[in-house]
């Protein structure tokens, strides 16, 4: 009999310290669709300090509540249909980025400005989810996109208000499933809207309309390079490679970051499989890390908060396996979520690794050189398809 453990949250501080960081604002998230249909979603995740996250895993038959972030109101509660896991910060119960075991992917992007919740009220109390708890409440239940999708409106989600920053923790939210259906939910002025993410990418604010009408700024951009043109007597022949994506935005802001996953996610060389796509996604997120230093702003509190890659992820929604790599580690982690839930009775969890560790290979033993770079073994070794083990 599996255990029914009931999430609960005491330590409400922790979370409304992180969400107060307005630095939060530099997440970005891709999409790769394999040759043989595996869907691979991707996302780095930034804050201006380290939020701690933990991996942590939910089994199914788990009594899930709501409003677990709020001190003065209880909120209706469910029993887990589906076991899932993923990342968490500052020791809380609540999943922010995460897969079930059919393979539906969550992640919450910050969203501030534009985010606007609905008020808890006695009448929408026990249909309200939190802004900061829409993940447990997705994966704990649903399989698919189209079964979100339908369900969202049965719901009230509304802005737990926190008393250490005076609000709400303002996310819009990437929902992915192994068909690959994908959409983009969002919470605004307007009411609840459902984008269908037709692009493979994701970050933060502006609404996502916005940045598909942005995209229209850059329809001159190609993977292709440009070739000499003649004006004039003269002619003008391109410095070298890349000429093709001259006038790639390049800064960290949230519209340029989305313009570039756009550009990556959609001229990514070919995957052939999931293990292939999870590879190429890492790849390039690379190319979105955050150096700490890079980003810098003062709070009213005096304290400087410098945004940085804290930790990227990649799930491969068709085998259910989560992906990880932290900011003081870099080695590349994974957790089987179907293993995982099977083997657990109760709510558990694991530390993201916070050491960085060296491969030092110079006690290898070392052999002569007898390839050339046209030695046809030595070029099917560099071509040969990264593969990723069995765990």
């Amino acid at each position: 009999m599996i255990l029914q453990k009931t999430l609960r949250r005491v330590a409400v501080a922790a979370l409304a310290i992180a969400v107060a960081s307005q630095s939060a604002l530099a997440c970005t998230g891709i999409i790769l669709r394999a040759d043989d249909g595996a869907v691979v979603q991707g996302r780095t995740m930034e804050f201006g300090f380290d939020i701690q996250s933990d991996i942590i895993a939910v089994p199914a038959g788990t009594n899930i509540e709501m409003l677990v972030l709020n001190k003065d109101v209880t909120g209706f509660s469910f029993e887990a249909k589906y076991g899932f896991a993923g990342a968490n910060g500052l020791d809380m119960p609540i999943v922010f980025d995460g897969m079930n075991t059919e393979g539906l992917y969550f992640g919450a992007f910050y969203f501030a400005g534009p985010a606007v919740f609905a008020d808890l009220t006695e009448e929408n109390r026990d249909q309200a989810v939190s802004s900061d708890e829409l993940g447990n409440w997705i994966l704990g239940q649903f399989a698919t996109v189209a079964e979100v999708r339908e369900a969202l409106p049965k719901i009230t989600v509304v802005g737990t208000y926190i008393d250490a920053i005076k609000g709400f923790a303002p996310f819009h939210y990437a929902v992915t499933d192994a068909s690959g259906a994908s959409i983009v939910i969002e919470y605004t002025k307007d009411g609840l809207a459902v984008h269908d993410n037709t692009v493979n990418a994701l970050t933060n604010n502006p609404p996502f309309d916005w940045h598909l009408t942005n995209l229209r700024s850059y329809i001159g951009l190609s993977f292709e390079n440009r070739d000499e043109i003649t004006i004039g007597r003269e002619t003008l022949r391109p410095f070298g490679q890349g000429t093709g994506m001259a006038g790639l935005p390049g800064d960290f802001t949230s519209p340029s970051r989305f313009v570039r996953a756009v550009a990556f996610a959609n001229t990514a060389q070919p995957s052939a499989d999931a293990a292939e796509a999870v590879f190429r996604s890492f790849h390039i997120l690379n190319a979105f890390d955050i150096p700490m230093g890079a980003i810098q702003e003062q709070n009213p509190d005096g304290q400087v908060l410098k945004d940085y890659t804290i930790w990227t992820s990649a799930s491969d929604t068709r085998n259910a396996v989560y992906f990880f790599k932290s900011y003081k580690s870099q080695v590349v982690e994974s957790i089987d979520i179907r293993q995982v839930v099977k083997d657990i009775d109760k709510v558990s969890v694991i530390p993201m690794s916070s050491e960085f560790r060296v491969l030092n290979r110079t006690s290898d033993k070392w052999s002569g050189f007898q390839g050339q770079p046209s030695d046809p073994a030595v070029s099917r070794r560099l071509r040969n398809r990264p593969s990723i083990p069995a765990l």
